[in-house]
């Protein structure tokens, strides 16, 4: 059963409805303008995704009712899309969710332009629900996604980054948009605004369990399974979890991280992160992020029902894709 089944037989037949909702603003937010701009935007929403963000806001809520919701959402979702093109750029990267990137078709000013547009028309949106803190949340989360992604560019190649810094890292790039995403939605859904540290704290977690499992599967997935080549990170010296620990005790995979690998070489590199315990000692540090997000959702029972949210984070650790 996949996650949004499991979520739906908890949460109720909303989130289907809020979800084909969240489809319908999606497409009209983007196709606001008619440039080039927004129609590689929508290109890229087209190519589908988890919604996981958006199905966070809405399971962050304990009413449920309105358009708000998912005008937040959408938003978050924007942003994150709008992150994912300008990553593109910086990687270089030539598929994104098995498709080839708008950095790979268009060219960089093409895609800088697009991640622009989506985050300007993330913010428009937002706005709609007249809530000035909510539109402050989202621009916090905004900087902390450039700081985030600063640091990267800072770790990039450097096998002597030290797994607190990694986790850093990743707390600004992935679990800062949880985060956000899980306060909106109890924001806007009614929740006591003193629970909403909680959500925070639930969905920052949440984040970190899903960046480590995400780069655990960059060394041990598919091409099949994550629409993207495995070894994506080794090629681009992105230094994550389980190539950090693989390089603590294998030269070889440090000299990988610090000196781009050829292509052909890749799958051997990644047969030693294996062979190394790396893999597994990854999804342990993933699995007790994922314990953290559960023991936080335990001060919330009395506030929403967790029981959906309880269900994302054992999708998060337990996903193939």
């Amino acid at each position: 059963m996949s996650t949004i089944d499991e979520v739906s037989l908890l949460a109720g037949d909303g989130v289907r409805g809020y979800l084909d909702r969240l489809e319908e603003l999606l497409r009209a937010t983007v196709a606001w303008s008619d440039g080039p701009a927004a129609v590689a935007a929508q290109g890229t929403l087209a190519a589908g995704g988890k919604r996981l963000r958006p199905l966070l806001c809405y399971l962050s809520a304990s009413d449920r009712d309105g358009d708000d919701l998912a005008r937040a959402g959408a938003a978050v979702e924007l942003v994150h899309s709008a992150t994912l093109v300008h990553d593109d750029v910086l990687d270089q990267a030539p598929l994104r969710r098995g498709r080839p990137t708008i950095w790979a078709t268009g060219g960089a000013e093409l895609a800088v332009a697009t991640g622009d547009y989506l985050f300007a028309r993330a913010f428009a949106l937002l706005a709609e629900t007249g809530e000035p803190l909510a539109v402050g949340e989202l621009a916090d989360c905004t900087l902390g996604l450039a700081q985030g992604e600063a640091l990267q560019m800072l770790q990039a190649r450097d096998a002597r980054t030290t797994p607190e810094q990694y986790l850093e890292r990743c707390g600004l790039k992935t679990g800062m948009l949880f985060a956000t995403a899980c306060s909106l939605g109890g924001r806007l859904g009614g929740v006591p605004v003193s629970a909403l540290p909680v959500l925070r704290r639930y969905g920052h977690d949440l984040g970190l369990a899903f960046q480590i499992a995400d780069d655990v599967l960059d060394c041990a997935g598919s091409l099949e399974s994550t629409g993207k080549p495995i070894g994506t990170d080794l090629l681009d010296g992105t230094a994550t979890l389980p190539l950090l620990y693989a390089a603590r005790v294998d030269e070889t995979v440090a000299h990988a991280i610090g000196e781009r690998p050829a292509p052909d070489q890749v799958l051997g590199l990644l047969a030693r992160v294996a062979e190394s315990g790396a893999i597994t000692e990854a999804r342990a540090v993933a699995h007790d992020y994922a314990r953290r997000a559960e023991a936080a959702l335990d001060e919330l029972d009395e506030h929403l029902d967790t029981r959906p949210l309880r269900a994302v984070v054992r999708g998060v650790v337990d996903r193939e894709a």
